[in-house]
């Protein structure tokens, strides 16, 4: 069996309506195993990830950190890359990382911050988080993770908390590992801002990760969080 040298590991949960436009992205790169983590799906996510031929692994909790870090210990690759299951990627985006991991580059990378909305409001959240990354060097999640495997082992791999397991493994990865920006970007879905102004809603989450980063309980922080967006 030929060796891969990327894994791609994508955590889901009811995604068949956007699985299969991110798997025709993620297509584009030949030297890759796809891992679909799945918990509690009623949709047709299992039966998306065997018809583009990728790994489907699902789990008996609502868990993201823990469906990632599964995820990694299934992996084969040299490198991971870590991506949500409603971003799109542009075409040659694979070259960039081909390029990165021929290399054998001591960095670990994030994509550029899109929205996948022509609505000129979300341009000023673009501008935002990208300064953000630009100064601070703190990407969330939804800009994916490329890393080497060796680098996500040695640090440790995502906790298994519900939510914010992105910005707490980011803050470690900051101690260690210098953090870059790819000149590609990757388009989020709009759907988590489509139903509030993204302004009020990025204070209610600014609020919510200032009281985990307090020491709040992240279970109390996963219900408020939810809660608020009802």
């Amino acid at each position: 069996m030929e060796n891969k040298i990327l894994s791609i590991i994508i955590p889901t949960l009811n995604e068949s309506k956007n699985l299969p436009l991110l798997l025709s992205d993620l297509s584009e790169f030949r030297n890759s195993e796809i891992l679909i983590i799945d918990s509690f799906s009623k949709d047709k996510t299992k039966e998306i990830a065997s018809i583009y031929g990728a790994k489907f692994y699902q789990l008996n909790q609502k868990n993201r950190g823990l469906q990632m870090n599964f995820g990694a210990k299934k992996a084969t690759g040299k490198w991971f890359l870590f991506i949500h299951a409603d971003s799109r990627l542009k075409e040659n985006w694979s070259e960039e990382v081909n390029l990165i991991m021929q290399k054998e580059s001591p960095l670990v990378y994030f994509f550029k911050f899109k929205i996948n909305s022509k609505k000129k409001t979300f341009r000023i959240l673009e501008f935002l988080v990208n300064m953000r990354c630009f100064f601070f060097k703190d990407p969330y999640g939804d800009q994916g993770l490329l890393i080497e495997k060796n680098k996500y082992l040695k640090n440790e791999g995502f906790k298994k908390i519900p939510l914010m397991e992105d910005i707490e493994f980011i803050k470690r990865i900051k101690k260690r590992e210098d953090l870059v920006c790819l000149k590609n970007s990757i388009y989020t879905s709009s759907r988590k801002w489509d139903k509030y102004n993204f302004l009020i809603q990025s204070f209610k989450n600014w609020k919510l990760r200032k009281r985990w980063l307090r020491g709040d309980p992240i279970d109390l922080v996963y219900k408020d969080y939810y809660n608020s967006k009802d």
